[in-house]
């Protein structure tokens, strides 16, 4: 029997997909005509947003090659355990190669299956889309990235929030047909990105003692989120000095892009969805203030850091955009040494003076 290869070796890809299935929940049940004409529409709505999104952002994405799918939360789960493996391959090699019990090895590749199942579970209920940088089939080459609507979490949160499902549905597509341009106008992004996350993952420790203090650091943030007392969130927790600098240079590059979808959707909002102002009252009061499973849970795995993303990110592109403009703005997308450092995301003034010098400020 051969030693299993790559990821496989400290993950076991086929139970963390079965059980995350398992334990997937069910979505809003609606008539099987409702659900398809939900499908239907968000597909259609995804394809219309195109031109929206490039008349205001002024970013000009080709779209022959930008398939969209609109799934179901097990194709969510499945789609994105691929592409966690395809990030995990790297390193996983180097802490085979290594023959040292790295953090994900040393609890087995089994046990590590089923905590990521589980975490994949839980989200599948929780995102609405994403653009999908590693979509499943063929080599990387050959796999443009795809847009992925997520249709029974639109569903449920239109309801929840008793917003208008028309209007939802076309916001939601504008969020996310953002974060399509955004890699198709700029062909270094994904890479950069890529290149980053690679960087981050290899510096992962492979030494036993420096592995089990991390590994005590872990403890005390699943028992601080338990309580939910503050304390650093589990992917703070396990960072070393240099992997916290590798990783606010990562959460300078989410915020713009996450802050810059959020800015084009409500840009365009009130043209083409005429209750953006409820919608985004509702949403940012969900956001605020989820349920206290739900707020250990986000704590637990730095999911508030990511509602700090959505919120930092869009004032600095607001502030950027203020002072030069959208044209302006896009100069961002010049080039890697372009985009704003951790520091600028919170002071756009000092990203204008350096891209645009302190006189035109």
């Amino acid at each position: 029997m051969t030693e299993p290869d790559g990821s496989a070796a400290l993950v076991d890809w086929d139970l963390a997909v079965a059980a995350g299935v398992r334990l997937v929940r069910p979505g809003p049940q609606l008539p099987r005509e409702d659900a398809r004409a939900a499908v239907s529409q968000l597909r259609d709505l995804a394809i219309e947003a195109r031109s929206h999104v490039r008349s205001y952002s002024r970013l000009d994405a080709p779209a022959a090659d930008a398939p969209v799918a609109v799934v179901d939360r097990t194709e969510w789960l499945r789609s994105n355990a691929e592409g966690i493996r395809h990030l995990l391959d790297p390193i996983a090699h180097r802490l085979v190669r290594a023959g040292t019990p790295g953090p994900l090895r040393a609890v087995g590749a089994r046990v590590t299956a089923l905590e990521l199942g589980g975490g994949l579970a839980w989200m599948s209920s929780k995102v609405l889309g994403q653009y999908e940088m590693f979509p499943p089939g063929g080599p990387d080459g050959d796999r443009p990235g795809r847009l992925l609507l997520v249709a029974p979490n639109i569903v449920q949160v239109e309801q929840e929030l008793d917003v208008d499902p028309d209007d939802f549905r076309m916001w939601v597509c504008l969020h996310e047909e953002t974060h399509r341009v955004q890699f198709a106008a700029v062909p270094w992004l994904r890479g950069h990105l890529v290149d980053g996350i690679s960087s981050l993952m290899g510096s992962i420790e492979t030494d036993p003692a420096a592995v089990a203090e991390r590994l005590r650091a872990a403890a005390v943030a699943v028992a601080s989120a338990a309580r939910g007392t503050d304390g650093p969130s589990l992917a703070e927790a396990v960072q070393t000095p240099e992997q916290r600098a590798q990783l606010d240079r990562l959460t300078a590059v989410m915020s713009l892009l996450e802050g810059h979808a959020d800015v084009v959707m409500d840009g365009v909002g009130p043209t083409v969805v005429p209750t953006v102002e409820q919608i985004r009252t509702a949403f940012q009061r969900r956001r605020e203030h989820p349920g206290r499973a739900e707020l250990a849970i986000r704590r637990l795995i730095g999911l508030d850091a990511k509602m700090r993303q959505y919120r930092d990110g869009a004032a600095f592109v607001r502030g950027v955009v203020d002072r030069v403009g959208m044209e302006g703005f896009n100069r961002v997308w010049d080039a890697p040494e372009m985009l704003p450092s951790a520091e600028e995301i919170l002071d756009p003034q000092t990203w204008v003076d350096r891209a645009h010098g302190p006189a035109l400020a």
